[in-house]
């Protein structure tokens, strides 16, 4: 008997102790699924390809200079071309500077095919790939410097002229030296090997878009076909 009423006692005490702990034992607690490790997993492969995204769309410094810089050699050859073209109406309208006008003609038409090179048109680049290499397009820049510099004429009525002259070719002539400097460094290599890469980058961003748009349609198609 004394030992019914000891168990009998240990039961109400072990009902009148309260649980120590806020939270339900492990035992009560729901399984963890595999839904909740996916919505973890896809959240985490979302931020992937975000970043992944974000990577592909900085542009290239390297590149970002190279623009910048040929910028400046078509402004310097646009501004060889204005004054080739001053000159050669000046010429013609005198008719013993015929010869001149006729050379500065040839100036702006090479000139012109300079600023087109920069430009780097497929067109342009098809016919004269020798265009593609740095050294062969700064020779070209710096003929076109000493063509606008040729045949000065330091008289009162063509200072002005004679100015713009210096300014230009001197500016393109820079930039031509610059030019064969870095196509002798092979330089023009790296630009053409950062571009393809550049293209290959915009190409997975553009796979990866549409991508994402398919599996926004899938979604949508199995969420219409379940309501």
């Amino acid at each position: 008997m004394w030992k019914k009423q000891r168990k009998a006692k240990a039961k109400a005490n072990q009902k009148q102790i309260p649980y120590p702990f806020s939270t339900p034992p492990f035992c009560l607690l729901p399984p963890i699924t595999n839904s909740h490790c996916s919505t973890k997993m896809s959240r985490n492969g979302d931020v992937e390809e975000e970043s992944v995204v974000t990577r592909t769309n900085r542009p290239d410094p390297f590149l970002v200079a190279c623009r910048c810089f040929s910028f400046l050699t078509s402004l310097a050859a646009i501004l060889c071309i204005a004054v080739n073209v001053l000159s050669a109406v000046r010429s013609f309208k005198h008719a013993s500077d015929i010869f001149d006008g006729i050379f500065r003609c040839y100036a702006v038409i090479i000139a012109a095919f300079v600023v087109l090179a920069e430009t780097e048109w497929s067109f342009i680049l098809k016919f004269s790939k020798v265009l593609e290499y740095w050294a062969a397009r700064g020779m070209l820049q710096i003929f076109v410097a000493v063509m606008t510099r040729a045949f000065p004429d330091i008289t009162g009525e063509r200072r002005n002229l004679f100015l713009l002259q210096s300014i230009a070719s001197y500016l393109l002539l820079g930039c031509g030296v610059i030019y064969v400097v870095s196509g002798i460094m092979c330089i023009g290599f790296l630009k053409r090997a950062r571009q393809k890469q550049e293209i290959t980058r915009e190409q997975a961003t553009k796979d990866l878009e549409e991508l994402e748009r398919r599996r926004e349609e899938l979604e949508q198609l199995l969420l219409s076909e379940r309501v």
